[in-house]
């Protein structure tokens, strides 16, 4: 089983492996090494990384565009193309190319949550339960018919980071489930998604994570976990600026305005929502890094009450 696998950031790693493990991985499609970290250093990505360190075959292209890229595809006779978080939209004429098509593991149960940040959308709009999808690609945005899914509970306590980590292993196990399959001559029945339950993750951008408090402690702590550990939710919080790494949804009755300190003590610091309160648990000011609200409240002993 020739298979070419096309990832670009940590996501795909554990697929990488798993592809390995299972099959003969002629070659590693990923994205053009990019300024990456607070220097912006030309850095490769975590996949160029993991294959270099395994002697595998690394490809860079901008895109798929030219035919000298999709030749360069063909000339690894692949029967296989399996796609994790590559970054890149691949035309008709890619898909084409591998014997079976082409795989991409997504992270979610689709239709829900097709798009770039299905792992954030759903902690921040309060699902309990995501997943993992091995889907046959197509022309169109995440919507390929699946052949092979895995769930995961989302919890109370879950972060963007946690569920990310969760899901890449669990991708990991449906890319090398699938493939056993393959190479036992086994082909699973792809299943249409439901045209009913669409829904689409877009794309995080930094200026969402600002924290709004008019809407309800819930959403907003909800948001907290989804955007960490990025693009970590910020607000001014009594004259300061701070970024907000932890924090829980209280039920708290009050009449005062959004955003007004309620209480800053040892088990926390309490901010007035639209509806009951958000106890920031861990924050960050400029220039720092995250400590515990306590810790903080030792430099700002003027907000503390009991």
């Amino acid at each position: 089983m020739r298979v070419v696998f096309a990832g670009t950031p940590e996501f795909a790693v554990p697929c990488l492996r798993a592809a390995q493990r299972a099959a003969d991985v002629v070659a590693v499609y990923t994205q053009p090494d990019r300024p990456a970290g607070r220097g912006r250093q030309i850095a490769a990505s975590p996949v160029k990384v993991e294959a270099l360190a395994h002697g595998m075959t690394v490809m860079q292209p901008e895109n798929f565009k030219s035919p000298y890229a999709r030749d360069g595809l063909r000339e690894f006779q692949p029967d296989l193309m399996i796609v994790v978080a590559y970054g890149l939209i691949l035309p008709q004429s890619v898909l084409d190319i591998p014997k079976y098509g082409c795989w991409n593991v997504h992270a979610s149960l689709l239709p829900r949550w097709r798009g770039a940040a299905p792992i954030q959308r759903a902690i921040e709009a309060g699902d309990t339960q995501s997943g993992v999808c091995l889907m046959q690609m197509e022309k169109g945005l995440d919507t390929g018919p699946v052949l092979l899914s895995l769930t995961t509970p989302i919890s109370a306590v879950d972060t963007g980071g946690m569920l990310h980590d969760r899901l890449a292993a669990l991708g990991a196990e449906v890319v090398e489930d699938g493939l056993k399959l393959l190479r036992a001559g086994i082909r699973v029945q792809p299943q249409a998604q439901p045209v009913e339950g669409v829904t689409y993750a877009h794309k995080l951008d930094k200026a969402e994570a600002r924290l709004d408090w008019t809407l309800p402690a819930e959403r907003l702590a909800a948001k907290v976990r989804a955007f960490t550990p990025w693009p970590i939710c910020e607000a001014d919080i009594a004259g300061e600026k701070l970024r907000v790494h932890a924090a829980i949804a209280l039920p708290l009755a009050h009449h005062v305005a959004p955003g007004s300190v309620l209480a800053a003590n040892k088990s926390g610091l309490d901010i007035a929502c639209g509806e009951g309160a958000l106890r920031l648990l861990s924050v960050q000011r400029e220039g720092g890094r995250a400590i515990a609200v306590a810790d903080y409240l030792n430099a700002r002993s003027q907000l503390r009450s009991s």
